[in-house]
């Protein structure tokens, strides 16, 4: 099994969009081909990456402006995770955990030849699926954490670091007062 690549059972022909196409344009491939994502590529690089989520954000964060207006690449990440051909599937689920991500382009010589997503591993060998669901739970239980870190969370009780009974906020995993919060 360690010996099965990823160009063995990447998709080769992934869905692409010239960098200058705009996020209407995009929006609307992304729903004829069935996609959650596109390349930009441009003579064959890869440069850049933009999925339904960034769209969306576009939408609320630049509501004022028309979404043919905005250049897919002007909102793509600059940074763009990616792999090898060469590479092992292990490799490529190893990758896609540490980072959180469900599908990365496969670069061969700087030229996108491809993109490996979890489907095409769970296809390939469904018995991946319990490696891979772990790793959506982690990312679930992940994004409640940062939603719960963000809001602060208010209550009545004692402090956890002084003993006096005031209201509490939750800091470091702990339960604590204005002062012990301010003092840390």
């Amino acid at each position: 099994m360690g010996r099965v690549l990823v160009s063995d059972i990447m998709t080769r022909d992934p869905i692409t969009i010239k960098p200058n196409s705009n996020l209407l344009d995009c929006a609307k491939k992304m729903v004829q081909k069935k996609v959650g994502s596109l390349l930009l590529v441009e003579k064959k690089r890869l440069v850049g990456f933009i999925s339904h989520m960034d769209i969306l954000w576009a939408l609320v964060k630049k509501s004022k402006q028309d979404l043919s207006e905005i250049k897919a690449i002007d909102i793509s990440s600059k940074k763009i995770a990616k792999i090898s051909p060469t590479r092992t599937i292990e490799d490529a689920i190893n990758k896609m955990k540490k980072l959180k991500f469900e599908r990365l382009p496969v670069l061969h010589k700087g030229e996108l030849v491809g993109m490996v997503t979890i489907r095409d591993i769970l296809n390939f060998k469904p018995e991946f699926y319990p490696e891979l669901e772990e790793f959506a739970e982690i990312r679930e239980e992940s994004n409640k954490l940062k939603r719960i870190k963000k809001r602060d969370l208010i209550i009545e009780g004692i402090c956890e670091e002084c003993g006096n009974y005031n209201i509490l906020h939750t800091f470091n995993g702990m339960l604590i007062c204005e002062t012990c919060k301010n003092s840390s």
